[in-house]
């Protein structure tokens, strides 16, 4: 349930190996990391928008109104923002983030580095063989796969 008056900050990340090639990704929240190991084919651009668009669908099956989206991705945030023109491969991911974030009462976006990417870490460590900081929750999907 919701905390009142209180945003949800949750961290996304996603990619693939190689590029282009098996995406997977993470979200990061209330100290728990969701994992979606295989989320279809496509390119590192993809990923971190599946990684965007889960993070919003965990927020809403969380009854979250007021989320805070923090990531690493410059080119997915900047399309998002307006400061890059949206690129047409991922026309279907922007049309999607639009749609997902109606229900919600205030949505922002944060661009963090790399080293304060929760979800980013996350992904490293899991591709490393280690242990996440924080407890694998059941993978969650965006409700998009690949092209």
């Amino acid at each position: 349930m919701a905390a009142a008056n209180r945003p949800c900050k949750l961290w996304f990340d996603g990619g693939c190996r190689p590029n282009p090639g098996r995406m997977e990704h993470a979200v990061v929240t209330r100290g728990q990391t969701w994992f979606t190991p295989d989320a279809g084919e496509g390119d590192c651009n993809r990923a971190e928008w599946l990684a965007l668009l889960a993070a919003l669908a965990l927020a809403a099956r969380m009854g979250e109104t007021d989320v805070i989206l923090c990531g690493d991705s410059a080119c997915v945030i900047d399309q998002i923002e307006g400061r890059t023109a949206p690129l047409s491969a991922h026309a279907d991911c922007l049309a999607a983030y639009r749609n997902a974030i109606v229900p919600f009462s205030r949505v922002r976006l944060r661009h963090v580095g790399r080293a304060q990417n929760l979800a980013g870490i996350a992904l490293e460590r899991l591709r490393a063989g280690l242990p996440t900081p924080q407890p694998l929750a059941p993978a969650i999907q965006s409700g998009m796969s690949e092209r």
